[in-house]
This record gives structure tokens, C-alpha cells and sequence, in this order.
């Protein structure tokens, strides 16, 4: 049988750990104010399905062995590091632009991609998956239990990522942005390559 509390309580726990400020979050934010909801949700849902794919990695234990899994691991940070200096290039470059007219919307149908693959290059959200999971289900938990579970935090994925694409392409936030977007663009950049670098130091820590 599910308990329900236990359901909530998983898909509690991976909500603060998804909706907390990240390289995924941050991305999501800048491009709702850079492009607008419908480009920001296309993106997040490539975010969110991002997730499903470590979720289903985490939920059939595959997450334990890959943490076990020294050079695998290793050779996943380092791929991700790089892709968060490549996304922290792009933002630096914006940045440094001073035309603060309209930029060219990259074909909507990229953004999807864009989203899956920052996330899938990230295998430290394994890590969050297993805590979420370990804090609602219990030892004698079954297969339906972990389905349940598993379940409840990929729809708390994709309610974060909408959230975060439906608040920051509000009009006074994109409005903001277009004053701002140099800056913006620098500090995003910034915590691209602090990321990026982190996750690649990560990769060689003992």
C-alpha cells in the first residue's frame, strides 16, 4: 500500500532542492526574460525531462553504482563542467554586446534541447533524486512505492520549471531585464563559470 504522507513529504523535499537557485534555475530565469514564457516553458520542459532521466537512473539504483563509479562519474562532471563554461561563454558575450536592441530568437524548437542536455550533463542531480527518495520511502518499500515516488518528484520538476518561466516572463521582469541586461548577463555568466569550474573540481576531489 502508498502512504500518501510519505509521497508528500518525497516530492516536498525535491521541490526545495529544484526550486533552489542553480545553473538549471538560473537559465530557465534568463531566458523567460530574454525570450519570453512560450520559448522559457519549451526550455524548462527540456529542463524537466532532464530530470525524469536521472530520476529513473536514481529509482532503479543505477544512482548508488554511478556514484560508486569513480572514472564514470569523473568523465560526466567534466563534460558538464564544460558545458556550464560553454553556457557561462555565451552570457559573457551577451553581456559585452552594447546593443541593447532585440536579440534574434534562436528557433524555438532548440530550446527543448538545450534544456535536456544542461541537465542531463549534470549527474550530481542523482544526488538530489536519492536524497528526495531515501526521505520518503522506507526500507520495505516496494517497486510501486519507488514508482509512486519517483512519480510525485518528476511532477514537482516540471511545476518548477513552469513556475520559474511563468514569474520571470512577466512583463516588468522582461522589462527589467531589457534596462539591466548587460549586468544580468555578466552575473549570469559568472555563476555559469563558477559552476561549471565547481563541477569540474568536484570531478578530481579525493
Amino acid at each position: 500500500m502508498i502512504d500518501l504522507a510519505s509521497l508528500a513529504v518525497s516530492a516536498l523535499a525535491f521541490f526545495v532542492v529544484a526550486v533552489s537557485p542553480g545553473p538549471a534555475n538560473i537559465s530557465n530565469a534568463a531566458v523567460a526574460m530574454s525570450y519570453g514564457r512560450k520559448t522559457s516553458l519549451i526550455y524548462g520542459a527540456g529542463l524537466s525531462c532532464g530530470l525524469v532521466f536521472w530520476g529513473l537512473v536514481a529509482a532503479s539504483g543505477m544512482g548508488a553504482v554511478l556514484q560508486g563509479s569513480l572514472y564514470v562519474l569523473m568523465v560526466l562532471k567534466v563534460l558538464g563542467g564544460l558545458y556550464l563554461l560553454w553556457l557561462a561563454w555565451q552570457s559573457g558575450r551577451s553581456a559585452l554586446r552594447s546593443d541593447a536592441g532585440k536579440v534574434a530568437t534562436p528557433d524555438k524548437g532548440r530550446w527543448f534541447w538545450r534544456g535536456l542536455i544542461l541537465n542531463l550533463s549534470n549527474p550530481k542531480s542523482v544526488i538530489a533524486w536519492m536524497a528526495a527518495l531515501s526521505v520518503g520511502l522506507g526500507p520495505n518499500d516496494g517497486i510501486l512505492a519507488v514508482a509512486a515516488a519517483t512519480l510525485v518528484c518528476v511532477i514537482a520538476g516540471f511545476i518548477n520549471n513552469a513556475l520559474y518561466s511563468l514569474l520571470f516572463s512577466v512583463s516588468g521582469m522582461m522589462a527589467g531585464y531589457r534596462r539591466l541586461r548587460r549586468r544580468i548577463d555578466g552575473v549570469v555568466a559568472g555563476l555559469f563559470a563558477i559552476a561549471g569550474l565547481g563541477l569540474i573540481r568536484s570531478a578530481f576531489a579525493r
